[in-house]
């Protein structure tokens, strides 16, 4: 039986996915300047459409975020015989996702937005991206480290020391450093920094003896 958790953001209609891109297309163009009106003439589509999908721009916005994070794929794995390496292959395809999604521009403009909103208690903007991006990302993954643990390929009294272990070592001060405008890490070998990391995650957390 496939472990998989059913998450909102990857139940969006094909055309409310167009939507929500032409969103995220408006945040990198305008930042602060999103609005119901620009979505809907971006899009072809009414307003009127937006408040029954959406509820309001909180709701848009929350919707957009959930889009964006749905980008970092969820493994799915089987706790039915799971090995150690359909486990480790599983992490590092998520490392690899979360690594290419957080080094875009999308991404990139949409936390820039938010910690610029929360320094000013401007809307909840940071509320909603803390908690349909890294929070959500998390609740995705943390169910399959539990699974590699009751399958004895990993080792740890904490799934959410065990998550934070692995977020640090796949994202590092990559995101810090976007923030501040460093393009260099535009050119970063993403598979090679995946693969890295999730070899230090198996080191600390996998087995003691070769399974």
């Amino acid at each position: 039986m496939a472990l998989a958790i059913k998450v909102n953001e990857e139940s969006f209609t094909p055309r409310q996915q167009a939507v929500l891109t032409a969103a995220l297309d408006l945040l990198v163009e305008n930042g602060d300047g999103l609005t119901m009106t620009a979505v809907a003439r971006r899009a072809s589509c009414s307003k009127e459409t937006l408040y029954k999908w959406f509820g309001d721009r909180d709701g848009l916005l929350t919707a957009t975020v959930q889009w964006q994070a749905a980008k970092v794929r969820m493994p799915q794995v089987s706790r039915s015989g799971l090995s150690a390496k359909s486990l480790r292959l599983s992490v590092e395809q998520f490392a690899k996702d979360l690594l290419t999604v957080l080094t875009g521009e999308i991404s990139v403009t949409l936390n820039r937005t938010a910690v610029t909103h929360a320094a000013q208690e401007k809307d909840s903007l940071g509320t909603i991206v803390l908690e349909n991006g890294p929070l959500a990302i998390r609740r995705r993954l943390k169910p399959i480290l539990e699974a590699g643990r009751d399958a004895r390929l990993l080792r740890f009294d904490s799934s959410e020391e065990a998550f934070r272990t692995f977020f640090g070592l796949v994202v590092r001060d990559v995101q810090i450093r976007l923030l501040l405008g460093d393009k260099t890490l535009m050119q970063t070998n993403i598979d090679a920094d995946a693969k890295a990391a999730t070899d230090h995650f198996f080191a600390l957390y996998g087995p003691s003896t070769p399974q």
